[in-house]
């Protein structure tokens, strides 16, 4: 047990003083005679125990609230929390096109989406001391995760997600930086980091997203971003030039913030493109401790009014004194 105020303890210093103090001074007579010799006859009475056990009672009570006010707790557990001081959200592209099957990984093809998930999911395993968020972007962005240091609650969100799973007709870069900046804008982080990944360029939304990049520089937040899709299978399957990203977009975006543009043409260099920016982006861990109290004090407060309740009624009834 211990007290988050122990200098409250000192006041039960005092009640020992104060007893003795009240004991010296006495308690008014219950009766005033005007000679001894009228009580003669009562002198064989014998003194009554229960203005003590009352007085007893009485400092009793003030002990035990004073332990109230020291606030007496258990503690319960203690957790450390380790924090790098690095905030980083990754603006997701959900849109149709990222359904293209055009990377390949022991000799099947995977869609980008599918493999921009696997690489991200590791990514996330590698940095375990940074508040990771998640932003998907379409024809509208939509935070999948606010950013948190709970990876599990983070890396389940991911898994659920799929192309449909917001309206997938277009791709609002705009808009996905933008709601990724706004989760950003008012953190104390000393580094703060967006991961833009897409497939395409800016064909949706309200929001330029070279006016997101610029609102990110003002606030002092780095973006990468990363352009996925192969371009030599894209032109075998004869998909349009829409199918590949904006790379003078890209570039911009990145070049403005302080961030890098890569470009992932196929699963090995964007699981690369993720490793250079977990090597660029370190910082040392901040270790906080949380303990989990569990209150005593309301039992304490409770069981001195009860001392206090009890003294009461037994003066008013059995203990009983004349006026």
């Amino acid at each position: 047990m211990t007290f988050a105020h122990p200098y409250f303890l000192l006041l039960l210093l005092l009640l020992p003083f104060l007893a003795w103090l009240k004991g010296k001074r006495g308690s008014p007579p219950a009766f005033l005679y005007s000679s001894v010799k009228l009580v003669e006859g009562l002198t064989n009475i014998r003194r009554s125990r229960a203005g003590l056990f009352l007085a007893a009672l009485r400092w009793l009570m003030f002990a035990i609230l004073i332990f109230a006010l020291a606030q007496p707790r258990l503690s319960k557990s203690t957790t450390e929390v380790k924090a790098s001081g690095i905030d980083i959200v990754v603006a997701l592209d959900l849109s149709g096109s990222m359904n293209t099957p055009d990377y390949v990984v022991q000799a099947q093809r995977i869609s980008r989406f599918n493999i921009a998930k696997t690489v991200l999911e590791k990514f996330i395993d590698a940095r375990p001391n940074d508040r990771l968020g998640l932003i998907v972007f379409a024809v509208q962005a939509f935070i999948a995760s606010p950013l948190t240091l709970d990876h599990d609650f983070l890396i389940e969100n991911l898994g659920r997600l799929q192309i449909g799973t917001i309206n997938a007709d277009a791709t609002a870069i705009g808009d996905g930086l933008a709601t990724a900046l706004n989760q950003l804008r008012d953190l104390k982080a000393k580094s703060k980091i967006i991961v833009l990944m897409t497939d395409g360029g800016n064909n949706s939304g309200k929001i330029d997203p070279l006016t997101a990049a610029g609102a990110a520089q003002a606030l002092g937040v780095k973006i990468y971003t990363i352009g996925l899709g192969n371009a030599e299978i894209v032109q075998q399957m004869g998909l349009p030039a829409g199918y590949l990203p904006d790379e003078d977009l890209l570039g911009k975006i990145a070049g403005m913030t302080g961030g890098k543009f890569y470009r992932a043409n196929n699963a090995e260099q964007l699981q690369e493109i993720y490793g250079e920016i977990n090597r660029l982006e370190k910082s040392e861990a901040v270790i906080n401790k949380y303990n989990e109290f569990k209150e005593l004090f309301p039992w304490f407060i409770a069981g001195g009014l009860a001392l206090l309740l009890i003294e009461i009624i037994l003066a008013q009834t059995i203990f009983r004194k004349l006026p």
